[in-house]
């Protein structure tokens, strides 16, 4: 028989390494032809990418609208690709702009899908939650608290665990971080992580710039800066953003050491908080939209937090500075009393890292890709029980 076809999509660059995790898992598992939305992770896990993410990847309401016809083209591929290989399962991965819709062209077609790693609709637009009920045979969650918002929804849910446990770890000690990449070992280090899209990059890295400058003052003395660049961007366009006098590093592909090896990491909100976190690393969180889109999705958001480790936590375990609040002066504040070496920035360091490990803890044990995987296995099974 030949192999059974699975549609697969991510639409951003977690999204990528967190299908070519499942697509790996379910290849152990099944005989089957992948095929779907993604980049560089899914393609190397041997997914056949019908359209890539980067075309489609975008944050925000009004930077959607010129990517329009972008989006278009990509769902009108991936459908029809789906018509002419008939999969029985759909397997789409959180972008919910993108997915509910590609969900509701699939649905009517015979194919049944799956959500892996749920939308965060319990933060904003809550109500989308009765999009998924109607449109997905199965969601699969990684945070332990979404279980119950699905499923008081009366959507099927199954809580997994986080992807990431078990997976972030560092493969070289500081000190051969350092000699690798030029870095004085008894420097503190600051490692930026600016964002893995085109338009966090516009709006962060001008503020991160003037606030490594206010740093400096308030901060006299030797420190490393290194910024890990995210799959997809251009390190050298990134590098071009900064003073060329200043020693930077830009690292690709090597993002859990330059964290591993950091005394503070200033990260763009989103899974790139959650390595960290499960890192240990102490951190400050930062996001800003345009103006315009900030102001339109106010009135939507329904969380106290916005970045993931205080929203796991259900408390302020990090500092995040969002919209307004990400100025240089904020930053270089908030960096001057993680990276003091007094009595005070001791215990605010160690007060953090205990918050840290609460949210390692509550992001489950090891092993969620293989779950998902599982789960998928026996829904498909199901699929073709009832086809027979």
């Amino acid at each position: 028989m030949p192999p059974i076809p699975l549609l697969l999509s991510a639409g951003e660059a977690s999204g990528d390494m967190y299908a070519a995790r499942l697509a790996t898992a379910l290849k152990q598992r099944l005989d089957v032809a992948i095929f779907g939305m993604g980049g560089p992770h899914m393609r190397a896990a041997g997914v056949e990418i019908i359209t890539d993410y980067a075309e489609v990847s975008v944050v925000g309401i009004t930077e959607v609208l010129k990517r329009l016809p972008s989006l278009f083209r990509a769902m009108s591929r991936l459908v029809d690709e789906a018509e002419r290989r008939r999969p029985p399962l759909a397997i789409l991965t959180d972008f919910p702009g993108f997915h509910l819709r590609l969900a509701r062209k699939l649905r009517p077609r015979g194919i049944r899908n799956v959500y892996y790693i749920c939308p965060q609709f319990w933060a904003w637009r809550p109500w989308r939650v009765n999009l998924v009920r109607r449109r997905f045979a199965q969601a699969l969650c990684i945070f332990h608290f979404e279980e119950k918002f699905y499923a008081d929804a009366g959507v099927p849910v199954k809580f997994i665990g986080h992807p990431l446990v078990g997976n972030v770890k560092p493969t070289m000690t500081r000190e051969f971080f350092c000699k690798k990449y030029g870095l004085e070992d008894g420097d503190p280090i600051i490692t930026i992580l600016p964002g893995s899209r085109r338009g966090e990059i516009t709006h962060h890295v001008p503020v991160l710039v003037e606030a490594l400058v206010e740093i400096e003052r308030i901060m006299p003395g030797s420190y490393g800066v290194v910024v890990a660049v995210a799959p997809g961007l251009d390190s050298k366009k990134l590098k071009a953003m900064f003073p060329p006098q200043w020693q930077v590093k830009f690292i690709d592909k090597d993002t859990y050491n330059a964290l591993a090896a950091a005394d503070l990491a200033i990260v763009s909100s989103g899974t790139a908080t959650v390595e960290t976190a499960l890192l240990g690393k102490p951190m400050i969180v930062v996001y800003r939209l345009s103006p315009l889109t900030a102001r339109l999705a106010k009135p939507l958001v329904r969380t106290k937090f916005l970045s993931m480790v205080n929203l796991i936590a259900g408390r302020a375990v990090v500092p995040e500075l969002i919209q307004q609040e990400f100025t240089p002066q904020r930053v270089a504040t908030e960096a001057g009393n993680l990276l003091s070496p007094s009595k005070e920035g001791r215990q605010r360091v160690e007060e953090m890292l205990r918050g840290l490990e609460e949210v390692q803890r509550l992001l489950g044990p090891p092993g969620a890709v293989e779950r998902a995987a599982d789960e998928i296995r026996k829904l498909l099974n199901a699929v073709q029980s009832n086809a027979k």
